[in-house]
């Protein structure tokens, strides 16, 4: 499975900023670009490439992008971008996937799935899957979408936009979305079982345990939310968990859903911290307020 990632635009392209040019719209895409491949390379069997300049150095043509991108025979092209209604603050917001006007049946059901992933792990409004005549999805030689992950015209998401737990939980959303159309496994190193990793809480060890995988820890969701008093929240339509509002790029094994150490503590206002030598997570009360 060939994946193309790209993130919109460039730092100095004109307009694409908050309208106090606190962030540039490229700061946000390039950011999301990157959790993507990276969650994407837990999964088997995926190949990504980036078809802007990951440095920031120039805003890359679009003809350029999707040259790229058809040259490479991509499956599937994903477009990030934070979105924006006029030059000045004001009340548009939420989130929306776009793609070509013929509205390929492909790309819609990619976008729709990408689409209740994004929603369902921001809280943000939902605007639906649209459809226009936008170079990247009228050019690309395989199932292409945008996805418009926020305004940054509205004070309130301009903020979330430049929230790093924000920007991981869009890119673990589009990951979701690209798992559940494509059915994309967790890669697991063949003739080999999952290394046990001992949970720690407050300096309390809990029975259950997880697991590693590729060098990720994998901790029962359940388990550890209902060991600080969270009950987390299963959405059988997506198959998906979530804490707190928070959807986790989590995995099924024998009917328990685990999810990656780091998304898992950031969802619950958690530190954490691996403990080498006795293979354990170690997570405590964070001092940031949630």
């Amino acid at each position: 499975m060939k994946i193309a990632i790209d993130a919109g635009h460039g730092p100095e392209t004109p307009g694409k900023r908050t309208p106090d040019d606190s962030m540039r719209e490229f700061h946000f895409n390039s950011v999301v670009a990157r959790y993507v491949r990276d969650e994407l390379k837990q999964y088997d069997g995926v190949e990504t490439l980036f078809t802007h300049a990951d440095d920031g150095s120039r805003d890359v043509p679009l003809q350029e992008r999707t040259d790229k991108a058809n040259a490479w025979r991509a499956d599937a092209f994903v477009s990030i971008h934070a979105n924006a209604f006029g030059n000045d603050w004001n009340d548009a917001n939420g989130i929306e996937t776009f793609v070509y006007t013929s509205r390929p049946p492909a790309a819609v059901k990619l976008a729709e799935a990408v689409q209740r992933a994004l929603v369902l792990a921001t809280g943000r409004k939902n605007r639906g899957v649209k459809a226009e005549n936008f170079h990247v999805l009228r050019e690309t030689n395989m199932t292409a979408i945008l996805a418009e992950c926020g305004f940054m015209t509205n004070r309130e998401e301009a903020e979330l936009l430049k929230s790093d737990t924000y920007r991981r939980a869009c890119a673990r959303a589009i990951v979701t979305g690209l798992a559940e159309v494509y059915g994309l496994k967790r890669a697991i190193a063949a003739g080999t079982l999952p290394q046990k990793v001992t949970i720690e809480i407050n300096g309390v060890r809990l029975s259950a345990q997880g697991y590693l995988q590729n060098g990720v820890s994998l901790l029962p969701v359940r388990a550890v939310a209902e060991a600080v008093g969270v009950v987390p929240a299963w959405n059988p339509a997506a198959k998906q968990v979530s804490v707190n509002g928070l959807a986790l790029n989590g995995t099924i094994e024998s009917g328990t859903a685990y999810a990656p150490a780091r998304e898992l503590a950031s969802a619950l206002g958690l530190q954490v911290e691996w403990d080498g030598p006795t293979k354990t997570v170690k997570l405590s009360k964070s001092c940031i307020c949630r």
